[in-house]
């Protein structure tokens, strides 16, 4: 049970990563280009400074996200792996790992 528990967590973490990258186009599609790493998931929530056409809050719950094990997700605009990367770092909440440790990606 215990190892089910940890596979559900890191299928919510999926799950909430896709969400955020849905959040980011719709936030890319309205000031025409991704929050930068400097001003992170903050711009889903409140307007960064000198960015005209924000029509947000993006992000509704009015806090950003925080992983399952209660971490916040780390964010890089431009990311190695594409327009932007969001990574949860899993159950040790440190780089790599394996099994329940293993960091969670936009880009897997």
């Amino acid at each position: 049970f215990i190892g089910q528990g940890e596979n559900a967590k890191r299928k919510a973490a999926k799950i909430e990563i896709e969400q955020i990258g849905q959040t980011l186009d719709l936030f890319k599609l309205e000031v025409g280009r991704y929050p930068t790493s400097q001003e992170g998931l903050q711009a889903l929530i409140s307007a960064p400074a000198g960015v005209n056409n924000w029509n947000g809050p993006y992000w509704k719950k009015g806090t950003l996200p925080k992983d399952p094990w209660g971490n916040e997700y780390k964010y890089a605009s431009p990311g190695q792996h594409g327009a932007y990367d969001i990574v949860s770092l899993g159950a040790d909440g440190k780089e790599g790992g394996d099994a329940a440790n293993k960091d969670i990606t936009s880009w897997e």
